[in-house]
């Protein structure tokens, strides 16, 4: 067992920054899993029989389901911040995310469906107290240190162990700061800017508006990913352990089994923020489909952006943004991510072909604070988004494109008229 002692939480800039590193979590393994999605064959043309294909689609279906729960535990760990008077942090680093960003052990990095993926994934999702080593690769490159100790005003790192460890101080830290404080001063925030069920679909989707509910949003966070207080085996610890058992049998009764695309993560240059030796794309069609993808993806980050700091929208229009950011991860990055993994990173790697980065941008790009231009906004960018699919779709191969531009055209105009 790993020893976590009690994390340090004092005052409510605390508790806020233990917020934002649960929500940079949750959206990070969020894409991890979506790229692992992304890499997976599909056709028979892939070298792939049909026993093959059917089980490669019963792993998609797990991963689906664990990537749904983590969109879900992101919108909770957001209801939490607005609770307690925060702004919604879904700004992350870029990956691969190394350990200087977070407590050494926990990295994020995008990885093709596998054995090394699966493993990095059991790793990030063990429960609290469980003693277990990384995939390979994945070593410690440094850590935050906190410069100080006592009583100090700003907030400091913290050295959490796992997810959960990270979700019982946040738990421990909101139970310190009522008792000192009552839940009237601790959460101040308003229950109506956040996600709910009648919106997002999800039952256990509830705003958080006092320490009961909460607590109850921890507790379903904790139990769904590492199944701390209950059967991890229906935990997507447990989900993960089944499925790299299953994946480890199939590989031993056919060795030439492989069910992903030889896929690297690719940026189309550099972001600054990133100093590991990472692959960009070299392809000029490649190059365009994937600024495609990282358009989609930050335009879904701008509509669940303004959903969370709405101000003066009526309810249709909050509505309107909710499906409209979940019909862009459903019905347009979904296929266009593994539209993506189907073309080659460039003439320099040959038989390597290129993933979606998630590159991430500066909030000024999908933070809207203004209500008129937030959806001025979002509707030049739906359609932009509309006219490159469209444009590419005419290209051999692309046609699936077609459909996606036909999504994103109705997405401009529900947008438009909201």
């Amino acid at each position: 067992m790993a020893d976590e002692p009690p994390l340090r939480v004092e005052s409510r800039e605390e508790l806020v920054w233990l917020l934002t590193q649960a929500s940079e979590l949750e959206h990070g393994l969020m894409c991890e899993y979506l790229f692992a999605q992304f890499t997976l064959k599909r056709t028979q043309q892939e070298g792939l029989s049909d026993e093959q294909l059917a089980k490669v689609a019963a792993w998609e279906t797990v991963i689906v389901d664990v990537t749904k729960q983590e969109m879900l535990h992101l919108a909770l760990a957001t209801n939490l911040l607005t609770a307690i008077g925060a702004a919604p942090h879904l700004h992350r680093p870029n990956f691969p995310i190394l350990s200087r960003w977070y407590p050494p052990g926990v990295q994020i990095a995008l990885v093709r469906f596998g054995e090394r993926a699966l493993r990095h994934f059991i790793y990030l999702e063990r429960p609290e107290g469980m003693d277990l080593n990384d995939a390979e690769g994945f070593a410690a490159a440094g850590q935050a240190q906190p410069l100080t100790d006592g009583d100090q005003l700003m907030a400091v790192p913290e050295g959490y162990k796992t997810v959960g460890h990270l979700y019982r101080g946040i738990e421990q830290g909101l139970e310190r700061l009522v008792e000192r404080h009552g839940e009237g001063g601790v959460f101040i925030g308003p229950p109506e800017a956040q996600a709910t069920t009648e919106v997002f679909e999800w039952p256990e989707l509830t705003a958080v508006t006092d320490l009961a509910s909460a607590a109850a949003a921890i507790e379903l966070i904790v139990e769904q990913g590492e199944g701390a207080r209950g059967d991890w085996r229906n935990a997507h610890f447990g989900k993960f352990v089944a499925l790299l058992d299953d994946y480890l049998r199939c590989r031993a009764a056919d060795p030439g089994f492989e069910p992903a695309r030889p896929v690297q993560p690719a940026y189309l240059r550099r972001p600054p923020d990133v100093e590991a030796n990472v692959a960009t794309i070299g392809d000029p069609l490649t190059a365009q489909v994937a600024d495609l993808f990282n358009a989609v993806y930050e335009t879904t980050l701008q509509a669940l952006s303004r959903y969370f700091v709405h101000d003066g929208e009526t309810d249709s229009q909050v509505t309107t943004l909710a499906t409209t950011a979940k019909h862009l991860m459903n019905w347009v990055m979904r296929p266009l991510g593994s539209i993506l993994t189907t073309l080659p990173l460039g003439p320099e790697q040959p038989g390597v072909l290129a993933g979606p980065a998630f590159e991430i941008v500066q909030p000024s790009f999908y933070v809207l604070p203004h209500r008129e231009a937030a959806w001025r906004i979002l509707t030049e960018r739906l359609e932009q988004l509309a006219a490159r699919a469209d444009q590419l779709s005419g290209t051999a191969g692309l046609g699936q494109l077609t459909k996606l531009a036909t999504d994103l055209h109705g997405m401009a105009r529900d947008t438009a008229s909201a």
